[in-house]
């Protein structure tokens, strides 16, 4: 795991992967199968693992807490950099902030929450949790006016964030009016795509952020590089074929369930075993296991 201070030079570098946890016969996270994850991604040019929703963090006990930021920390290469996910509620979020400054993460994604929280709540609870962690923190923006710009602004003056993943999903990405709020108050180099490959064109060449997060990049690292580097040099044309690409799998994680739907693709894929969901969520049915097969099938990668 690369351990030097947060860089904001890195987000344009490389898909910023978002991969599930692999977890055992019992279970409970398996190093075996998530170094085999983390290979695979690295193997094809990812140097960038965002662990949160896919990983199910927001279910994770304290104790097994400690064991996914050894893991993932241990099984990562020297350049690649590693970000775990924390909360989303406060309390447990307190303790956390605590087992990561044992490790050298350089930041850290709160996670969010839309119930029993306001703007100005979070904000407070972010410089709170910031104090306590010693670094700022990735803002993950997930629900339309989760916060208000000028609670973003603030933040952002007073050093507490690190960047933001903005992953408000639209019925077209190039109408987004709370997007270029927060372009008014944040720098753009350092705010992120946070919903895949299917708008990280129109985010990254209309509105000029810095790069994107992926789940799908877990089955076809090489490809979503591929697209990152092609949308980064103009080629909008391949970019948009790379898109159509991963349109099978994203279309059932679209419809089903997109964390759900990945757990099962990575293990059908071939890539690592997966294993059983974490609780509270379940796993994929058999049906839609065969349409998960058939769109890896389609993509060429099963």
């Amino acid at each position: 795991m690369k351990t030097a201070p947060f860089d904001a030079a890195d987000l344009a570098k490389s898909v910023i992967a978002v991969p599930p946890l692999a977890r055992d016969s019992q279970a409970l996270v398996c190093e075996a199968e998530n170094r085999k994850l983390i290979r695979f991604l690295e193997d094809g040019g990812v140097r960038s693992l965002l662990y949160g929703g896919n990983a199910v963090l927001y279910h994770t006990s304290l104790t097994e807490y400690d064991a996914i930021l050894r893991i993932v920390s241990e099984a990562s290469g020297s350049e690649t950099v590693v970000v775990p996910s924390f909360g989303p509620s406060y309390g447990i979020a307190c303790d956390q902030v605590d087992r990561l400054k044992e490790h050298g993460f350089p930041t850290a994604m709160l996670l969010p929450s839309r119930d029993i929280v306001d703007s100005s709540g979070i904000a407070v609870g972010i410089r709170r949790l910031v104090d306590r962690y010693g670094k700022p923190i990735v803002l993950y923006l997930k629900h339309d006016r989760w916060m208000d710009p000028q609670d973003i602004e603030s933040l952002e003056r007073d050093g507490c964030l690190s960047w933001i993943k903005y992953a408000v999903v639209r019925e077209d990405p190039s109408n987004d009016e709370y997007l270029n709020e927060v372009i008014n108050v944040f720098p753009k180099e350092r705010l992120v795509s946070g919903i895949g490959e299917q708008p990280a064109i129109v985010h990254l060449n209309q509105f000029g952020i810095t790069g994107f997060t992926s789940g799908c990049v877990c089955v076809a690292p090489s490809r979503s590089m591929a697209m990152l580097r092609a949308i980064q040099s103009g080629d909008l044309g391949a970019a948009e074929s790379i898109r159509q690409y991963f349109r099978p799998l994203e279309y059932l994680r679209d419809s089903i369930h997109p964390i759900r739907v990945l757990h099962a693709a990575v293990q059908h894929a071939g890539i690592a075993v997966t294993g059983e969901i974490q609780p509270m969520l379940s796993d994929v049915d058999a049906a839609t296991q065969s349409r998960i097969l058939e769109a890896l099938q389609t993509m060429g990668v099963a």
